[in-house]
């Protein structure tokens, strides 16, 4: 049984690099994997290895400025759910594309998930899913509307051309882990929106605190890692990726006529070429091989992570 590790926080990093050396030689020696992302506003990521290995990752990111008060979120996972570490240097450690956007300055109000049901079955409140569609295609908050984007950098376009819908109305926002809201309440709240309230440790923290009978969530949560995704308890859900598109699928999609397992499925049978088709069909017999000799190829990791 592998812990897994959802963590983030904004602080200011004034040299991020320096700070990948150290973290990188720690998760090695403590047979960690999985993603951290360091940028000069914080940090971001997903982990996973023996629970003493996270907790030692995570005593050593607790001393790193701002750090201390960092929270995070562990689940389990049956199999090792990420290949292998990588611990990368960005310009955001969520990517917005919005300069002015400082979570450090403020953001909107935390709503506890014993609280939350009250929140968003109130007639005054639209209830926004800030995460890609791909993720809302499996599972959201009953009521909630889907921005339909396809990257979180969208997001402010769409709230541009969608705003006057929201007139008169008090805004609660969610995402995977918290981190998105912590962008997109700061960025409503500089767009003039007088209240603005997210889901305090998002999605995950809800489906671990809220029991199944009380709850206003409806279907799965995906998750940036290799068991795709969760129900409440954190139990790991159904769920497969397509290895072409990265798209979630559910084992019974294995049968539609459009499947072939790592190069289409019917989200994006029509999206790609017969050339990259065929490049597909040979990286999945490098998979295969792969599996053939108990291992697992670098390309079952789900791309790139966290952006919940």
């Amino acid at each position: 049984m592998f812990t897994v590790c959802a963590l983030y926080h904004f602080t200011r990093f004034e040299d991020p690099d320096a700070l990948r050396g150290p973290l990188r030689t720690l998760c090695e020696a403590n047979g960690i994997t999985g993603t951290l992302l360091i940028a000069h506003e914080g940090i971001n990521g997903t982990i996973a290895g023996p629970r003493a290995g996270i907790d030692a990752v995570l005593a050593h990111v607790r001393t790193l400025p701002g750090c201390a008060d960092i929270e995070w979120k562990l689940s389990t996972a049956a199999e090792r759910p990420f290949a292998r570490l990588k611990i990368r240097l960005k310009k955001e450690i969520v990517t917005m594309g919005q300069p002015d956007v400082d979570p450090l300055a403020r953001v909107g109000h935390y709503v506890d998930p014993q609280d939350w049901n009250a929140l968003i079955s109130a007639p005054d409140v639209a209830v926004i899913d800030t995460r890609n569609d791909y993720e809302v295609a499996i599972g959201s908050f009953e009521g909630a509307v889907d921005p339909e984007t396809t990257s979180f950098r969208e997001f402010p376009e769409w709230w541009e051309k969608n705003k006057d819908r929201f007139h008169n109305k008090r805004i609660a926002m969610f995402c995977t882990g918290g981190i998105r809201c912590e962008k997109s309440t700061n960025f409503l709240l500089g767009q003039g929106v007088p209240e603005v309230y997210h889901l305090k440790g998002g999605i995950l923290k809800y489906l671990e605190q809220v029991p199944q009978e009380g709850s206003l969530w409806r279907g799965d949560c995906f998750v940036f890692d290799g068991r795709v995704s969760v129900g409440h308890g954190l139990r790991e859900g159904p769920h497969e990726l397509c290895h072409a598109c990265r798209r979630p699928i559910l084992p019974e999609d294995r049968d539609r006529p459009e499947y072939e397992e790592g190069v289409s499925c019917h989200h994006c049978i029509d999206e790609t070429s017969e050339e990259d088709k065929m490049r597909f069909r040979e990286r999945q017999k490098q998979i295969a091989l792969a599996r053939a000799r108990g291992g697992r190829h670098l390309a079952m990791d789900v791309d790139d992570l966290p952006e919940g």
